[in-house]
């Protein structure tokens, strides 16, 4: 889970503006975590020769089915039969996986069954050069509900993820109900670069030679850590490092991530052009501070939308299921047994 600002990423700054933007703004390359080193120690580090086979992030299941378009997608399952399904849908960063969600997969299987979704370019699904598009993460999302998980779901979805959730709740109405978003963007008060700029950063991106070694900068084990130690009020754990070092270094692993770092997987206007539509839907928003994502318009936008509840559960820094799993729990339940708020009629 690397992040960087995961609403506007810094990176098309650096390269548009390369005389007013310091070095050390690469940490706009993660969306969720990154390390203690200088630049220049990550410059002269070196990818190994060749990928290790990628373990499982969860200890369950592995299982893959394949989207209507023919990507090949895995998930995890576990848990009883009985019970509405609960979907778990990682973040968008330079190495995201289904161990971002590892604390709530864990608990929950004992109670429910617990689905947990790879995304197209990311853990164990398949790993294209492209294209991605916040569609394809949306569809994708569809896909599985419909054709793996077949019944209505809860899902909860963090950061970047949450934009793709709710494109996906708008089509499929009678599959989601009830959506929870962990630190999610689109309620940044800032606009995003525009289209043109964002398919111009791409293409510096993905120019041969310089796109493996921009990512393997930031995909960097000091790298990593220090991205994901930002994300923590104290530091991030060894597991979640070292998976996301693992991921993040698999055949095809920068290809999706540089379409993040680019931009073009973030929506402009999200909240009105996405949130605000979901207004049937019991939503319930947790964030407190995030160092990558911007939450200025969230009250307003809270108060004006009665179907939704906003927690902070602070303090925490983007991931509170890892830093209060206990309190995590305790406001998911209450929220999933609509003992919060009542949905309007």
């Amino acid at each position: 889970m690397i992040k960087a600002d995961r609403e506007t990423p810094k990176l098309w700054r650096i390269i548009a503006f390369p005389r007013t933007n310091r070095c050390c703004e690469t940490r706009a390359l993660m969306t969720t975590h990154q390390p203690n080193s200088s630049l220049d120690t990550l410059h002269h580090q070196r990818a190994p020769a060749a990928a290790q086979p990628l373990a499982d992030a969860l200890d369950a299941p592995h299982k893959t089915f394949t989207t209507r378009t023919g990507r090949r997608l895995a998930y995890y399952a576990d848990g009883p039969a009985a019970g509405t399904p609960l979907v778990l849908i990682h973040s968008i960063n330079a190495a995201p996986s289904s161990y971002e969600l590892k604390p709530l997969f864990d608990h929950y299987r004992a109670h429910r069954p617990v689905y947990s979704l790879d995304l197209p370019g990311f853990g164990q699904s398949e790993r294209p050069a492209g294209p991605y598009t916040p569609q394809i993460f949306a569809d994708a999302i569809s896909d599985f509900l419909t054709r793996v998980v077949a019944q209505p779901a809860a899902v909860v979805a963090l950061s970047l993820s949450a934009e793709f959730a709710a494109r996906a709740a708008a089509d499929l109405a009678d599959r989601i109900v009830s959506l929870v978003l962990i630190s999610p963007t689109g309620f940044s008060r800032r606009p995003l670069p525009s289209a043109a700029v964002a398919r111009g950063v791409h293409r510096v991106l993905t120019t041969p030679g310089l796109s493996q070694w921009l990512y393997g900068l930031v995909a960097s084990r000091p790298s990593i850590r220090y991205f994901l130690n930002k994300s923590f009020t104290t530091k991030a754990p060894d597991g979640l490092i070292d998976y996301a070092y693992a991921t993040s270094h698999q055949p095809g692993a920068r290809h999706a991530p540089l379409y993040f770092l680019s931009t073009q997987l973030f929506t402009p206007q999200a909240a009105d052009r996405l949130y605000a539509g979901l207004r049937d839907l019991p939503v319930l928003v947790i964030a407190d501070r995030d160092p990558y994502v911007d939450f200025a318009a969230l009250p307003d936008f809270v108060a004006a939308h009665p179907n939704w509840r906003h927690e902070t559960l602070a303090p925490h820094r983007g991931l509170p299921h890892w830093e209060h799993p206990a309190a995590t729990r305790a406001v998911l339940d209450r929220f999933w047994n609509r003992r919060v708020f009542p949905i309007p009629a």
